[in-house]
């Protein structure tokens, strides 16, 4: 699969703090101590002087790699860094800036009853009025080719490894909303069939695209607000004091996953793209409806049911989606309207892409 292999010395660092971390992982743990002395202290500073981490280059990338190294094969050859305590340190200072960021960002709905009627009808309404499908149009109606693959590009960072951040949710859950989310993530791997699961069938449209099969390609290219969509997740996983808030995001992505992919797919078809493109997104139309019940009530109700104080953290996560989901799709879109590309650099990607750098004008 296309994230089984990572290797952190073919990625760029973005600012001092992910130069510091990429300098340790290349190396051994028993370096760490050297390599990373201060890092605790260089990553606050760099956090008081972000104007909003949400958009912070270099934090966002050195988050992803603090997240990473809890996944698959960030250094291979030393797995002793998951864990390291330097690693640790700092990952707690730069969340802690994170979680208030989105604290502050993302919009405060009103909160529900603790039923799951109630939920599931606060995280309708939210999920009903708050989000539009404004990007998914573009792609269906107007984008050109070049800019449906950077659309896919920037959608490679979460799907090829789609679902392994809501796992997380999983020991952390019990009764009936463990059972909803292990449902939720069965359809999502496949059913036990790898050539069904999501992150395979995205490899495929990637490949089909004319896209390299490498992780690092994308990961270098997109830009922090990118990584912020999936680093989120992440925290919300990694914490147990979040599970309300992971599984608030993963509603509010079922609840409005079946409209934009059916635009995406028309939009793919329309570009003369090959079937398998237009494949990944219809298997989320497919399914929807019995999705978006399973996520806002059997999920999320269940869970404001067992456990009411976990209300006010599943609409934060709801949120939480939708405001990064906005923030992301305005990137793209105010990139492409003024001219320019929307990722970072296209130097890694070896599908047709425009050939112009941050600054240069696309023609769009």
């Amino acid at each position: 699969m296309l994230h089984s292999t990572f290797a952190p010395a073919t990625l760029s660092a973005r600012g001092p703090v992910s130069e510091r971390l990429l300098a340790a992982l290349s190396g051994r743990t028993e370096r760490g101590g050297t390599v990373l002395d201060g890092f605790e202290a260089l990553a606050a500073g760099a956090l008081g002087r972000a104007p909003d981490i949400l958009v912070d280059d270099d934090l966002q990338l050195t988050l992803f790699l603090l997240y990473r190294l809890h996944y698959d094969g960030v250094v291979p050859g030393d797995e002793e860094w998951e864990w390291h305590p330097d690693i640790l340190a700092a990952r707690v200072v730069l969340e802690r800036g994170f979680e208030a960021a989105l604290r502050g960002s993302a919009p405060r709905p009103p909160l529900p009853a603790a039923t799951r009627d109630d939920v599931a009808r606060a995280l309708f309404t939210l999920t009903g009025h708050e989000h539009n499908p404004g990007l998914a149009l573009f792609v269906a109606r107007a984008a050109s080719r070049q800019q449906a693959i950077e659309f896919l590009v920037h959608r490679s960072v979460y799907a090829l490894r789609e679902a392994d951040p809501y796992a997380w949710g999983i020991p952390r859950l019990s009764g009936r909303s463990k059972s909803a989310l292990i449902e939720i993530l069965a359809d999502e791997y496949g059913d036990e069939r790898v050539e069904r699961m999501h992150s395979v069938l995205f490899e495929t449209a990637l490949l089909s695209a004319g896209l390299e099969g490498d992780y690092d390609a994308s990961i270098d290219t997109v830009p922090a607000i990118t990584l912020a969509s999936l680093n989120a997740i992440s925290m919300f996983g990694l914490n147990r004091r979040l599970r309300g808030a992971l599984v608030g995001h993963l509603a509010a992505f079922e609840m409005t996953s079946t409209i934009p992919s059916r635009l995406y797919s028309d939009g793919f078809q329309r570009l003369g793209f090959d079937d398998s493109v237009a494949r990944y997104f219809d298997v989320h139309v497919e399914s929807g409806f019995a999705r978006e019940q399973s996520a806002c009530r059997d999920l999320a109700g269940s869970l404001a049911e067992d456990d009411p104080e976990a209300v006010g953290d599943i609409m934060f996560g709801a949120s939480v989606f939708l405001s990064l989901d906005d923030r992301q799709s305005a990137h793209l879109l105010g990139s492409w309207a003024d001219g320019y590309s929307s990722l970072r650099s296209d130097a890694r990607v070896t599908a047709e892409l425009p050939a112009v750098t941050v600054g240069e004008p696309s023609g769009f």
